[in-house]
Formats: structure tokens, C-alpha cells, sequence
């Protein structure tokens, strides 16, 4: 049979049949693709558990598992503790001197010098009063020695008050109440010096005396009433802006001590350990450099401790002991050239005679307090309390600016300077005493001449004994409070550098001792 080309062969023929193709449905039956489950759709992969499980032994494997990891491990531990201490140790000390830079050239100066504007206004006007009483009439009765210190304790007590108020400006820099009390104190200091020249012009008429006394009357009321009172304030502001960061400075170093206390433990756990594993690994009693480390990285926590101790012991001395009696005493002083003052003023103007009593007493109750006392009582009852406080230094009959001194008696020589003081100060009192009876029995010319004279037994012979005395134990404290300024820096420049060479020495052996143990390995 004769096949033609092209002719499909039928079943029948016997022929081969071409495979089928057969459409698969989506998501049927098929051949299985890789990384499918047995279940079907597509596999988890590696789990986050293992996943954290294999990483945890990479970092095992580089860092502990061998001896050589573990000990670039301790070294690495020790070298950053022994970094972060001394960089406390660093700060710490750069903030001490800082703190010691605002004790000496801001807070204390600060405060001093509105304490000295304080005693300074009281004493140009109380040498403003003496000029007019001891001028005379248009100066023919002048007393000539009480007059010229009179003018030339004025010229001082004005230039001081200048050089005050420009001190005192700066320092109110950046406070808005300080700033307004000192622009008040400078406007009202140009009244004050005003009302003064005009009753000084009166004065040197002939017959001016009247007009005197009323132009100083009006200087003298605004001077308490305005003048005082602000400078007071500035008082208050400057020492209690300095006791705040007094009180900020000791506690921050109160816990820098504690931050390095406990890295100094930390790293000298870590040098144990350190030294311990170097023994039961290579054993070894003793690894030479680690021991060196050790023993520097100690002395170098004992330094720092006591750097951060000496430093808030010097704070606290310069502070406590001796600035505070410092500003008692110039309380004190600023009081006492004012009561003078009220002396003065009690001679120059017999209408105000009995204000000028009154305000005397309440200055000599600030100084020396005694509950309940006149003037005519206060010399019996001063002696009784004193006499009660020599037997009993805990006797607490009197208050005032002596009784805070005397309650912070702290450096050698302090008391015998301080009960001295007191001791002036009494026959200063008796003085007036003997003024006011002069004035009472109508010698009031024998009461000036014996308020204002010079001599051995006057009254300004006697304050001047009173002031001096006062100024010694000032001086004591002024000259301790320097001395703990300059232990407080020394603490800092002598101790500082040592510890952080220390530790810089402890980070060096550490590499050092490690360095032949590592080397074994290679």
C-alpha cells in the first residue's frame, strides 16, 4: 500500500502516539519545587532563635572561648575603666579649680565689696556730721585735728564708695534685682552727695550753721532710708548667691567622690580577676605587670579620693569657718561706724536728740544684744553677760553679730582677738555714757570736744582701739579663708596630675604583663 506524505496515521495503523499535553489548574497537583515543605506552601528558614543561638557563638568563639580572647578581653575591660576614671578624675579636678577660681575672683570679692559700700556710706556720713561739729562758725572755734581726719576719712569713705558701686555694677550683670538695686544706689548716692555739698556750703557761711543742719538732716534720712537699706540687700544677694554654690559645689563633689570610689572598685575587681586567671591558666603565682597595675591603679583611687576631700574640706573651711565670720564681722564693723554716727548726729542736731538715742541702742543690740535693756541699764547688764560668757562659753545671755563670731571660733589666736573686741567695745560704750551726761548737764562743748578728740581717754580713741581689734579677727579669718584657697588649689595641682599619671602607668603595665602570655599563642 502506497502511504501519501503528509497523512496522519490512525490508531488502528499501529503507530505511536505523541504524548498528550495536559493543562494544570492553578494551585494544582505538580511536581514539587525545592524548599517547600511536605505539607505545601513555602518553608520558615532558619529560625530568629537559632539565628541568635549561632551569633552567640560567633561572639563566644572571638571573645571567651579561647585563652587568647578571653584575655584581650580583660584587658580590653581594664583599659576602658581605667580610661573613664581618670577622665572622672579629670573633670572633676578641672571643676574644683573652677570652683575655687569663683570662691577667690567672683563670690567672696563680691560680697566684700557691697559689705565695704555698706561701711562706707555709714562713714561718710558720720564723718560728714564731724566735719559740721568741729568747723565752729564758718570754721573760727575749728577743732583743727578732729576736722582734718574728719575730711580726710571723707575724701576715702566717697572714693570707696565709687570704686564699690562699679564693682558692684558688673557683678549685677545678668540679675535683673541686683541690677535695679544698684542703679538706685548709684542715682541716690549722687542725691546724697548733693544734699551733703550744700550743707558742707552752708556751713563754711557764717551763720550757715541752721542751714547745715537741715541740708544734712535731709542727706542723713535718705541715707537710712534708701541708701542702707539697698546696700543691706546687696549684702544678702552676693552672700547668698555664694552659698549656693557653696552648697551646689559640695555636693557635687560629695558625689564625684562616690562615682570614683565605685569605678575604682570596679577596676580593681577587674585587675583581681585579671591577676587571678593569669594564675590558674598559666600557673603563675603572680603576673609582675598586672601586680604593678594594681598596686598604681590603688594609689591612683586613694589620690583622687583625697584630692576630692581636701577639696571639700577647704571649701567647707573657706566657706564655713571663716567667710561666714568674715561677713558677721563687717556686719559688725558697718554697724558700729554707723552707731558713731548716731553720736555725732545726737551732738550736730538737739531737735532729733532722742531719735539719735533710740537708733543708738538698736545698733548697740545688734552688736551686742541683751533683751530688755535701756541705755542707762545696757553697761551693768553688758558686764554681767560678759562676765557669765568668761566662766561659760556656752552662756547664751546675748545675741548679736559678737555672738555669731564668738559661736564660730575656729583658728588659733581667733578667740583672744574676738573677746578683745568685745572688751573695746564696752568701754566704747561707757564713753557714751559719759557724752550723753556731759549734754545733759549742759556742757555740750566739753561733749563734743571728748566725742571728737584724738587724745589718749577720748571716745575716738577709743573706737579707734575697738575698730582695730575688731579689724584683727577680721584679718584672721580673711587670712585663713585665703589659706584654704590655696590648699583647696594645691590639692588639685599636686594630687591630679599624679593620679592620672598612675593610671596611664596602670593601663601601659596591664598591656605590658599580658603582652608574653599573649605572645604564646601566636
Amino acid at each position: 500500500m502506497t502511504i501519501t506524505a503528509g497523512t496522519a496515521r490512525t490508531p488502528q495503523e499501529g503507530g505511536a502516539q505523541p504524548p498528550r499535553k495536559v493543562a494544570v489548574p492553578p494551585g494544582g497537583p505538580g511536581p514539587r519545587p525545592r524548599g517547600r515543605a511536605r505539607t505545601g506552601g513555602p518553608g520558615p528558614g532558619p529560625r530568629p532563635r537559632q539565628q541568635a543561638l549561632a551569633a552567640r557563638a560567633v561572639l563566644r568563639r572571638r571573645f571567651w572561648a579561647t585563652v587568647p580572647a578571653r584575655l584581650r578581653l580583660l584587658r580590653t575591660a581594664t583599659a576602658v575603666l581605667t580610661a573613664a576614671l581618670a577622665l572622672l578624675l579629670l573633670v572633676a579636678g578641672l571643676a574644683a579649680n573652677g570652683t575655687w577660681d569663683g570662691v577667690a575672683d567672683r563670690d567672696a570679692p563680691r560680697t566684700t565689696s557691697a559689705a565695704d559700700l555698706n561701711l562706707a556710706l555709714n562713714d561718710m556720713d558720720a564723718q560728714a556730721a564731724n566735719i559740721l561739729l568741729s568747723n565752729g562758725d564758718a570754721g573760727k572755734g575749728r577743732l583743727k585735728t578732729p576736722y582734718d581726719k574728719a575730711v580726710g576719712f571723707y575724701g576715702d569713705a566717697r572714693r570707696g564708695i565709687g570704686h564699690d558701686l562699679r564693682t558692684l555694677a558688673v557683678a549685677a550683670q545678668g540679675n535683673r534685682a541686683d541690677e535695679k538695686t544698684v542703679e538706685s544706689l548709684t542715682d541716690g548716692f549722687a542725691a546724697y552727695q548733693e544734699l551733703i555739698g550744700r550743707a558742707l556750703e552752708s556751713d563754711d557761711r557764717s551763720g550757715g550753721e541752721a542751714s547745715a543742719v537741715d541740708e544734712y538732716r535731709r542727706a542723713t534720712d535718705l541715707l537710712q532710708s534708701r541708701l542702707l537699706p539697698a546696700s543691706r540687700v546687696l549684702v544678702s544677694s552676693n552672700d547668698g548667691s555664694f552659698e549656693s554654690r557653696y552648697v551646689a559645689a559640695r555636693s557635687t563633689l560629695s558625689g564625684r567622690l562616690i562615682a570614683v570610689v565605685a569605678l575604682g572598685v570596679l577596676l580593681l575587681t577587674a585587675l583581681g580577676v585579671l591577676q587571678w586567671y593569669l594564675a590558674r591558666r598559666f600557673r603563675r603565682i603572680l603576673n609582675p605587670g598586672v601586680l604593678a597595675a594594681t598596686v598604681c591603679a590603688l594609689l591612683a583611687v586613694i589620690l583622687g579620693a583625697q584630692m576630692l576631700i581636701s577639696t571639700s574640706g577647704q571649701l567647707r573651711g573657706a566657706r564655713r569657718d571663716a567667710f561666714d565670720s568674715v561677713v558677721a564681722l563687717s556686719r559688725a564693723r558697718a554697724v558700729a561706724y554707723d552707731a558713731n554716727a548716731d553720736e555725732s548726729r545726737y551732738l550736730l542736731d538737739p531737735e532729733r536728740r532722742a531719735e539719735y538715742a533710740d537708733a543708738f541702742l538698736a545698733k548697740s543690740q545688734k552688736l551686742y544684744g541683751i533683751q530688755g535693756v535701756t541705755l542707762t541699764t545696757y553697761d551693768v547688764w553688758l558686764a554681767t553677760t560678759w562676765k557669765a560668757y568668761e566662766s561659760d562659753h556656752q552662756d547664751l545671755r546675748f545675741t548679736g553679730e559678737f555672738r555669731r563670731e564668738l559661736d564660730n571660733i575656729t583658728f588659733p589666736g581667733e578667740r583672744a582677738a574676738a573677746e578683745k573686741t568685745v572688751e573695746t567695745y564696752a568701754v566704747y560704750q561707757r564713753d557714751d555714757r559719759k557724752i550723753r551726761a556731759l549734754v545733759a548737764a549742759g556742757k555740750e562743748q566739753e561733749a563734743v570736744e571728748f566725742c571728737m578728740g584724738w587724745e589718749p581717754g577720748t571716745s575716738n580713741a577709743h573706737f579707734g582701739a575697738w575698730m582695730t581689734a575688731l579689724d584683727k579677727v577680721t584679718d584672721i579669718n580673711q587670712a585663713h579663708f585665703a589659706a584654704s584657697v590655696r590648699a583647696g588649689r594645691s590639692a588639685v595641682s599636686g594630687l591630679l596630675p599624679w593620679a592620672c599619671g598612675l593610671l596611664l602607668a596602670a593601663m601601659l603595665l596591664t598591656a605590658l604583663g599580658l603582652r608574653p602570655r599573649l605572645a604564646e599563642f601566636r
